[in-house]
């Protein structure tokens, strides 16, 4: 092979290697294109999804009911102002102009309520005045608005806890429209002066920040734009990765591409970050407004427009509530920036700048009933998924009273550490054995659950022993024996009275085939007594030997109507209340007693709306009419028997602690002292009291002495702002005086009867039984 052939043949390998090496690079290409358009592909996907399906998962929000005023409560006792505070009211020191402000005087309180939409109706936000007679009770509501007189006005409800994944993101959704102009032309000159100008990323503006920044030696100026910040916080997630900017510029020209700047800037205002309120972190322009000045953006004045778009760089160190020095130096830089802009003169310079920045701190009781919200989560749980429930934005209107909660959760815990005090037996080291206690507290009229308190401490056990414990309620059992007794005489059987003997003495009975007899607390017998001396001195022997003659089937029917829902066993020591239940289902049977045999189902829930405030359906209905179970004339006399308890049996601690409102209730102590009880109401309000251990150690003590303080403590204080009512008698009810012998006698003691029971053998002769039969 000559020389010239040689050459030839290396020159075309060289050809074929330059050729391979051209379709080498020539497919690495199309496979980098392919794969880069797959991406984008991806992230455009990802892009519109997201802004065109459910933007922000909306946490939803539970409520406590209303405050309702009306004439006679007392607005001090009440906590009405710390209420007005909560919901973030502003005083003022001349009357009221606009919603969300309150002026109080020696004479009166005037409120400008805000708009509120309520599961059944649309509250307006109308200004109201409160007039006071004798010192800061109400004694007239007038709607200012119309110059006409209100019997009663509600005061919105607080957010008491929420339903959400991963972190509270509290937001107040509003329209473009919403946004003052003022507050858009703010955050363009700090965040983005040339949003309508670029396609997503601005190259000026990032070389204009890393020159900043260059002067400067370090970061003090960004140079990402609106639209980037918005894809980051949006889209993405916090970590500062070459890969994360690549996707947030690329995400920034593919929304750019999709919408419309007035689109971007809208999802923009509902994005930012602007502070934490405890848990719950707060979102956006519309609740930022509310959080930071308690008004709407609308209102916001031009200061306070500045400094909201002022904290976006960083709300945790520029917040008014952190650093008020701070926070007014960043406005001040905001309305220079808008002034040298020739967005504001300079008189409204001037004016913006002297304007007064708070550094109030908004007080929101979140998680205030933590036990309650459980419950609320486990009734709902069965009527919507959990998706719905922690991301659809739900209201979940409830019962619950804040400030009587907060009264429950304070007597409940200082109770239980002034036993351990008086008690040292009491006291454990390790927090999980503590003495625990529980308290809930229902309105009999209506159900609802006003104050429910779990346990000693939510942090330490989230077991809700109102709802889930079972224990033996004792004595507080026995007013159900004798509501049996009074309900047959009701119905024309054998005529049980409050003054029918029934003999206390001891008593042996067969229980599960062994020899059973119980014995009196104090192992001492009376003898013959009346079902009222019985009840009030809660005599064991005698009210065996009543639930004997009355049936113990017949009780567990009885009990069973008015609330009682766990197993009851069918042995004679069920009189004595050894078959376990939970303190709700004895609250709920004492509020049948209270409403006078008109049962009511435990209320949690009053309603739930969705975003759009339409009505959804609730586990709970207020709208189902009350049930009657047991006649009212029989539910009444043992109310007026338990009355006799307070005032002179073993629940008599109760008027030596300063209770003074006509009350009834009975104490509750098992035969081991494993538990002590008490439960009591007023006509308005049913509330049962529970001490002891879960591990089932012995307390030692009484229902009078472990349950009653605690019971009275809150009792006179939720009550204090209200005027006291009594136990008005229904129809078929008669009273008579009675004497120790069950005579009528005119010094005897009133007594009450259901019409055809009463006595009427006179403790005189003569003429004076002529008198006593016309006159008593």
């Amino acid at each position: 092979m000559n020389i010239q052939g040689e050459n030839d043949i290396t020159v075309q390998m060289k050809k074929k290697r330059k050729n391979r090496r051209l379709r080498i690079f020539l497919a690495l290409s199309l496979l980098v294109v392919f794969f880069s358009a797959t991406y984008i592909g991806y992230l455009d996907y990802q892009v519109i999804k997201k802004f065109e399906g459910q933007r922000w998962k909306l946490p939803s929000k539970i409520y406590s009911a209303p405050f309702v005023l009306s004439q006679g409560i007392d607005i001090e006792k009440s906590g009405l102002i710390s209420r007005l505070k909560r919901l973030n009211y502003n005083p003022v020191k001349r009357p009221v102009r606009k919603p969300g402000e309150y002026y109080l005087t020696a004479t009166g309180l005037e409120i400008h309520l805000r708009d509120f939409a309520y599961p059944d109706r649309l509250q307006q936000g109308i200004p109201v005045s409160l007039s006071f007679s004798s010192g800061k009770q109400i004694d007239r509501i007038v709607d200012l608005s119309l110059a006409e007189d209100l019997e009663r006005l509600p005061i919105e409800p607080e957010v008491i806890g929420g339903f959400y994944e991963g972190t509270w993101e509290e937001r107040s959704l509003i329209r473009l429209s919403e946004a003052p102009p003022i507050l858009i032309d703010a955050i363009m000159a700090m965040e983005d002066r040339r949003f309508y100008e670029h396609g997503g990323i601005d190259p000026r503006g990032i070389l204009r920040a890393a020159w900043a920044n260059l002067r400067a030696g370090g970061i003090v100026q960004g140079g990402s734009t609106l639209t980037q910040q918005l894809v980051k916080n949006f889209y993405l997630d916090s970590d500062r990765t070459l890969n994360r900017k690549v996707n947030e510029a690329i995400m920034s020209l593919l929304l750019e591409r999709h919408y419309t700047k007035e689109e971007i800037l809208e999802t923009y205002l509902n994005e930012i970050y602007l502070g934490q309120n405890g848990i719950m972190g707060i979102y956006g322009i519309g609740q930022g407004s509310w959080f930071y000045f308690g008004k709407p953006p609308n209102e916001m004045t031009m200061g306070e427009s500045a400094l909201l778009a002022g904290i976006i760089r960083s709300p945790n160190t520029l917040s008014p509530q952190k650093n008020l020095k701070k926070a007014i130096l960043r406005r001040n830089l905001v309305l220079e920036r808008l002034f040298s802009e020739q967005k504001i003169t300079l008189r409204q310079y001037v004016q913006a700048r002297a304007e007064t920045v708070s550094g109030r701190k908004v007080r929101e009781r979140l998680n205030a009933a933590p036990y309650f919200v459980d419950e609320i989560r486990q009734r709902l749980a069965a009527a919507y998924p959990g998706d719905l429930l922690n991301s659809g934005g739900l209201r979940i209107f409830t019962s619950l009273d804040v400030e009587l909660q907060r009264i429950a959760e304070e007597k409940l815990r200082d109770g239980l550490q002034m036993l351990e005090r008086q008690y040292p037996h009491l006291k454990r080291a390790e927090p999980e054995r503590q003495l625990q206690g529980a308290l809930v507290a229902i309105d009999p009229r209506s159900g609802e659950i006003r104050a429910l308190v779990g346990g000693r401490s939510y942090g330490t056990s989230q077991f809700n022993r109102v709802v889930q414990a079972r224990r033996q309620p004792g004595s507080l059992f026995k007013p159900f024996v004798y509501l049996a007794a009074f309900d047959q005489a009701a119905n024309g059987k054998e005529p049980y009275t409050p003054i029918s003997q029934i003999e206390d003495a001891p008593i042996t009975l067969q229980a599960g085939g062994r020899d059973w007899s119980p014995q009196n607390y104090d192992r001492t017998y009376l003898g013959p007594v009346t079902l009222r001396a019985a009840l009030e001195r809660s005599l064991n022997a005698a009210t065996v030997r009543l639930s004997q003659e009355v049936g113990i089937e017949k009780i567990i029917t009885t009990a069973r109507a008015l609330g009682v829902t766990s197993p009851l066993k069918d042995l004679p020591s069920l009189a004595l209340g050894t078959s376990e239940v939970s303190p709700l289902e004895i609250a709920v049977a004492y509020a049948t007693l209270a409403n006078q045999g008109f049962k009511r189902e435990p209320l949690f829930v009053q309603g739930v709306i969705d975003p759009a405030n339409l009505r959804l359906d609730s586990p709970d209905s207020d709208e189902i009419p009350p049930t009657e179970v047991i006649s009212p004339q029989a539910a009444f006399l043992v109310t007026h028997l338990m009355r006799g308890v307070i005032e002179s049996g073993t629940g008599q601690g109760v008027r030596k602690l300063g209770f003074d409102r006509p009350a009834a209730g009975k104490t509750g102590t098992t035969s081991d002292e494993r538990d002590a009880w008490f439960a009591g109401y007023t006509p308005e309000l049913v509330t049962v009291v529970w001490v002891g251990f879960d591990q089932n150690d012995p307390v030692e003590l009484t229902g009078a002495q472990a349950a009653l303080p605690i019971w009275t403590g809150f009792m006179k204080e939720a009550l204090a702002a209200t005027p006291p009512t009594d136990f008005t008698p229904p129809a078929g009810i008669v009273f008579k005086r009675v004497n120790e012998n069950g005579n009528v006698c005119r010094d005897g003691k009133e007594e009450a009867f259901i019409e055809g029971t009463e006595p009427t053998q006179s403790c005189e002769g003569g003429v004076f039984k002529w008198f006593e039969h016309l006159f008593f």
